[in-house]
């Protein structure tokens, strides 16, 4: 019986996997900003508070992340964003 070698992942490679993803969601010249609070607290269930500090992010920085997880997660995130209207896009987290 022979076993077969362990193959060292560098630790470049490990980290690109463990990196989690984000959903930015972009300001546009479209959405209320109640509109915006509105999805963030509809679809994401962030409370009212919560979704007003990043409705304003948005409108004042121009971008926000909203949320972060596996990359499959985030463009279910932005299909759903993108299903309300609302300019977003999936980006490797910093």
């Amino acid at each position: 019986m022979s076993v077969a070698p362990v193959e060292d992942v560098e630790v470049a490679d490990r980290s690109q996997v463990e990196t989690p993803w984000v959903c930015i969601v972009w300001n546009d010249p479209v959405n209320l900003m109640s509109y915006v609070t509105y999805v963030f607290m509809t679809y994401f269930g962030f409370p009212r508070a919560k979704a007003e500090q990043l409705m304003l992010e948005v409108h004042e920085d121009g971008r926000a992340i909203v949320a972060s997880g596996s990359r499959d997660e985030m463009e279910r995130d932005v299909t759903a964003m993108h299903s309300y209207g609302l300019w977003a896009t999936v980006s490797r987290s910093q």
